[in-house]
């Protein structure tokens, strides 16, 4: 499937359900960084705006470039009313943006659908001198035996997930990408907390899980109430993630 068009059917899922970047990220580049709120900001992949929303609600102007029309859409009915708020139709690899007209280049939770060479040369055209370019996940921890479990879930129903999840992009793909310039991770805890409800959300707001009408929706379902109640305290369970936060120059 096209990846720009793979959340056209989830966009309701994924603005209720995914989770969104802890506010200890804009002080880790305000103090590190040297990025004050003057600083314009372009956000690639920007899907409905969750990482746009976190530098938007620190008073930056940013610019979200999105290829898909749903989410693109739902981000303009969400962050309309900050002033800082802009967005393009546009890809990683050509995002229509002016040469040498950002301060900064973030992608959350974007990356891994990008192609690393062609969109390197894009972000360096498009960045300042000096300009930094932040990317970030939400990586979802396997530690307990929720955790556990619940990936296995999605291993056995999800119809691509081995092949494309963001966790193929390694330690060694992103020094790839930063090269010869030197990068920094830096890790910041994330969780959220559902009850049923919103566990099958976050499960569904995922591009490579069976929709409602697909043949193995129903038996998906099934597996998750099961594990749920295995697990679950007071009718609710916690998702635990590191927010891992890659930062250089190109």
């Amino acid at each position: 499937m096209d990846s720009t068009k793979r959340f056209s059917n989830r966009v309701e899922d994924y603005v209720k359900y995914r989770p969104h970047y802890p506010a200890e990220i804009i002080d880790f580049l305000q103090d590190n960084y040297g990025l004050t709120i003057h600083k314009l900001i372009a956000d690639i992949g920007a899907g409905t705006g969750i990482s746009t929303e976190l530098f938007l609600d620190a008073g930056y102007q940013t610019i979200a470039v999105e290829p898909n029309t749903e989410m693109r859409q739902k981000a303009i009915e969400l962050l309309s009313p900050y002033p800082g708020f802009s967005t393009t139709d546009g890809t990683a690899e050509n995002t229509g943006l002016s040469a040498g007209s950002m301060d900064a280049v973030i992608a959350g939770q974007a990356f891994h659908w990008f192609n690393a060479t062609e969109t390197r040369k894009e972000f360096k055209r498009i960045l300042k001198p000096g300009g930094i370019v932040v990317l970030i996940w939400n990586e979802r921890k396997t530690s307990s035996d929720f955790e556990k479990e619940y990936d296995q879930l999605i291993i056995t129903h999800g119809q691509d997930y081995v092949k494309i999840d963001h966790r193929n992009i390694d330690i060694e793909h992103i020094g790839a990408f930063y090269a010869p310039e030197p990068f920094r991770l830096e890790v910041f805890p994330n969780k959220q907390v559902f009850d049923f409800e919103g566990l099958a959300g976050r499960l569904l707001s995922s591009s490579y899980m069976p929709t409602k009408t697909h043949p193995g929706y129903q038996l998906m379902i099934n597996d998750l109430q099961q594990l749920f109640n295995r697990y679950q305290q007071h009718e609710l369970i916690t998702i635990n993630y590191d927010t891992k936060v890659y930062v250089g120059k190109l």
